[in-house]
């Protein structure tokens, strides 16, 4: 059903929406830092499985945009207002556990607890209230009642862009984590400075 609507929007239509979604997905954002850092931190496979756990935060946001409860949570400031400094705090607790971390055995970086590193992406993503506010302006631009149901193709369109997203994401989450692997056993620098990213996420989230 949902891929029927979207068969029914202009080709060039999906074209200009992939691509303006990549160029957003490929700018360094929250998402992108937080899988950057986690790669430092635990590896390539920390870092790509970080980036999924984003995307997982991602589909949340679609799903929220879809049903309408974005617009519901856009009207009400202080609800915006309390989930980002709920996401801030998760962040630097994150960094405060990252700078006591200390050095470990770089034989250690490449096991990581998946469902760990999945649930943080997730978390990441899920407390900050900006996703949904963008998918809400973004979205609706690439719709038009004529080609199906403006839901359907809100909910397509957030697929596809969280697809995209998470490929990225993940791939930066790997970058991440070889450009660690450079610094060998230096672990103890490399907490510190994914400790300083995510503090920095931290900030930055609370001052937008």
């Amino acid at each position: 059903m949902i891929w029927e609507t979207l068969a029914a929007i202009p080709t060039s239509q999906l074209i200009a929406f992939i691509l303006g979604g990549l160029v957003l997905n490929f700018a360094p954002g929250q998402d992108v830092f937080f899988a950057s850092a986690c790669g430092i931190q635990g590896g390539p496979r920390a870092g790509a499985w970080a980036g999924f756990g984003v995307g997982l935060g991602v589909l949340m946001h679609v799903t929220l945009a879809t049903v309408g409860l974005g617009a519901v949570v856009a009207a009400h400031p202080e609800a915006l207002r309390a989930i980002k400094y709920v996401g801030a705090a998760y962040l630097l607790w994150l960094a405060w556990k990252s700078w006591r971390s200390g050095d470990v055995d770089p034989a250690a970086r490449g096991s990581v607890r998946v469902w760990n590193i999945i649930r943080r992406g997730f978390l990441s993503n899920a407390l900050n209230p900006k996703p949904v506010l963008f998918l809400l302006a973004f979205l609706p631009q690439f719709t038009n009642p004529a080609w199906g149901p403006v839901w359907q193709q809100i909910l397509g369109l957030g697929l596809i862009f969280a697809f995209t997203g998470t490929l990225v994401t993940m791939g930066y989450g790997i970058v991440g984590g070889l450009a660690g692997h450079v610094i060998g056993r230096r672990l103890g620098l490399v907490n510190r400075i994914a400790a300083v990213m995510f503090a920095g996420l931290a900030l930055r989230l609370i001052a937008r």
